[in-house]
């Protein structure tokens, strides 16, 4: 298999939250103990972001809650400022655009993008010379710092990213397929790879796949019968291959469309349950639509208060035709939920759809004659919501005490703007 050899930088912004709202405020989030919460007034709120000095001796991080803040004088607590972490990530955005055309940049996340700048060295100097001055421009003109991977491509240089530059100094560090045995083989546990989640990792470690060396050096025929077109990819992705155009997902089979919603406080009645439950259907089924895919892999995961002591439950269903139709997506949950769900108090609840291929598959069922009309009904419901916002439209479950979507309609990135 020939190696396709470019130059892709994988780009960070530490910490980009808690940063941003240091710099609006005028703090240096090097040296300002600061956290970002969801909602001061909730003390079960999730942190969101905090500085590096915030994790170093509070140990507070993302995914913390606001009661786990000590009450200290040199301490910050705010809220999330969507909108203008928003404008923050553009302006950053706007610095790539000096060194890259529009096509060789692939913006990721707010907070993390690609580019490939291979065809630019020419011009503006080797890979490291322009990593170099887009982390130096990003700083002396925003404030923030980045982190920089540099690999053969998308994959090496997300791997370098999260595995090495992140580490370093200098921030920036290089991998190169030449690398790959000496740097990425040795990594343990698996799910430090991007790519490999925690139930993916504990297969692979029941087949003795401890090492992305291991996992490098199993025969992949077998690879291939057991996990079929994952299996062929993450043997290649051991080996640091990759052939994904920029802006492609990284392994075809992760792509899925989901959204994970930790409620404003706790539910014990079983039926506010499901209101919120098809609400996130609704949300979900949307942004499946909004991409043109349908899926036939519906999961439901239910995460249980602490007062109940946490814990919970993440089932899925594999269904015979792909779906992007909200009430099969619920109907498919609230069949897990039934099965599963053992009456403790929810905290948490996640819904996604995967498995996914394009949505003109679902008009191929002769079994469901009303499927197309359902189908065309969803797109036309997005288009009043886009055109006259999310709130234009709701189901009647979101005006009950149980709903959230009248309330998350009001947010930015699910948080106050």
């Amino acid at each position: 298999m020939d190696f396709i050899r470019e130059s892709i930088l994988c780009i960070d912004l530490k910490s980009f939250y808690a940063s941003c709202s240091c710099i609006k405020r005028g703090l240096d989030p090097l040296t300002t103990y600061l956290a970002v919460v969801g909602a001061t007034d909730r003390q079960g709120s999730v942190v969101l972001a905090s500085t590096p000095l915030m994790k170093k001796k509070y140990r507070i991080k993302t995914g913390s809650r606001l009661f786990e803040i000590p009450k200290h004088k040199e301490i910050h607590i705010v809220n999330a400022e969507m909108k203008y972490y928003l404008e923050m990530s553009m302006e950053v955005t706007k610095i790539f655009h000096r060194y890259a055309a529009r096509e060789d940049i692939h913006v990721y996340s707010i907070d993390e993008a690609f580019i490939r700048v291979n065809p630019v060295e020419r011009i503006f100097g080797d890979k490291w010379s322009i990593a170099r001055r887009i982390k130096k421009e990003i700083f002396e003109e925003l404030g923030l710092t980045v982190a920089i991977g540099i690999g053969e491509n998308m994959l090496l240089s997300k791997l370098c990213l999260d595995l090495d530059a992140k580490k370093t100094t200098e921030g920036i560090a290089e991998w190169t397929y030449e690398s790959v045995p000496q740097k990425l083989w040795p990594v343990t546990p698996l799910s430090e790879m991007w790519g490999i989640g925690s139930r993916l990792q504990n297969t692979l470690n029941r087949m003795g796949i401890v090492k992305v060396g291991d996992l490098a050096h199993y025969p992949l025929e077998l690879f291939e019968k057991k996990f079929g077109i994952m299996g062929n990819q993450l043997y290649y992705h051991a080996h640091g291959i990759d052939h994904s155009d920029l802006g492609a997902p990284i392994i075809l089979g992760q792509i899925s469309f989901g959204k994970s919603q930790i409620l404003l406080r706790d539910y014990t009645d079983k039926e506010e349950v499901k209101h919120v439950i098809l609400e996130i259907c609704e949300e979900v089924a949307r942004r499946t639509r909004s991409a043109h895919k349908a899926g036939r892999t519906i999961s439901l995961g239910i995460g249980y208060s602490k007062d109940s002591f946490g814990g919970g439950f993440h089932r899925a269903k594999t269904i015979d035709q792909p779906t992007n139709i909200t009430m099969d997506v619920y109907k498919v949950c609230l069949e897990l939920f039934e099965k599963f769900y053992n009456g403790d108090v929810v905290r948490s609840i996640d819904v996604r759809i995967s498995n996914v291929v394009d949505d003109s598959e679902i008009q191929l069922s002769l079994v469901d004659l009303d499927n197309p009309k359902r189908n065309r009904l969803g797109y036309t419901m997005d288009e009043i919501r886009r055109k006259h916002g999310p709130a234009s439209l709701l189901r009647a479950v979101s005006f009950t005490k149980a709903g959230t979507a009248l309330h998350r309609s009001k947010l930015i990135g699910g948080h106050k703007g």
